[in-house]
C-alpha cells in the first residue's frame, strides 16, 4: 500500500497516475477559475 492510499483518498487504486492526474486537474483548474473570476470581478466598473 502506498502513502497515497491513506488519509482522504481511502479507496482502491487511489495511487494510479490517471486518478492523480484527474485530481490535480480539478484542483488546479478550480484555483485558476477562481483567480480569473476574482480578477474579472475586481475590474468591473
Amino acid at each position: 500500500m502506498s502513502d497515497l492510499n491513506r488519509g482522504i483518498m481511502k479507496f482502491k487504486n487511489a495511487d494510479k497516475p490517471i486518478v492523480i492526474g484527474i485530481s490535480a486537474f480539478l484542483v488546479f483548474g478550480s484555483i485558476a477559475f477562481l483567480i480569473v473570476w476574482a480578477l474579472k470581478m475586481a475590474y468591473v466598473v
